[in-house]
């Protein structure tokens, strides 16, 4: 990859500038839908998302979303964007959001428990316990980005490929 992937970001982004006009550029990945099969290959607008087939999918499998800007008449501006699945990553969100609420509902109750001087063990371990899950889910995310690393580069230079055609 001709580009660094940022470490620490679960969707890693990019940016890439090319002396190309950006109607040519979404042109080259529209005629690339039907001149390969490796990649199933969409577009709208100005926006290209780059996937792999059905039968090559997973749960994690991650997808190349694309951003193709003009910059002025010769130029233009690729924005790029590794994720999984848009419903993958909005459970993964939910599942994240729900643990955050519950913390919060867990600190309030054990600062009343505490407050009131009434035992609150039970909320300090379900604290420790979403501690615990939210850890889970960071790391499930940070296991499955770099187990999609092959995939990933091969939707990089895929990508690639079409651009500077």
């Amino acid at each position: 990859m001709n580009t660094p992937l940022n470490e620490i970001v679960l969707r890693p982004r990019f940016k890439l500038e090319l002396p190309r006009t950006n109607t040519s550029v979404l042109k080259d990945f529209h005629d690339s839908k039907t001149s390969q099969s490796l990649f199933i290959v969409s577009t709208v607008d100005d926006h290209v998302f780059i996937k792999l087939p059905k039968e090559k999918q997973h749960f994690w499998s991650p997808q190349l979303h694309l951003e193709i800007n003009e910059v002025d008449e010769s130029n233009c501006l690729v924005r790029g964007l590794f994720g999984p699945s848009p419903t993958v990553w909005t459970m993964f969100m939910f599942f994240h959001f729900a643990v955050a609420m519950l913390f919060i509902v867990f600190s309030i109750w054990a600062y009343s428990n505490w407050a009131l001087k009434t035992p609150y063990q039970t909320q300090i371990i379900g604290l420790v316990a979403l501690t615990g899950i939210w850890f889970a889910l960071y790391f499930a995310g940070r296991v499955s980005k770099f187990s999609n690393q092959t995939e990933m580069n091969a939707l990089y230079a895929f990508m690639n490929s079409v651009c500077k055609a």
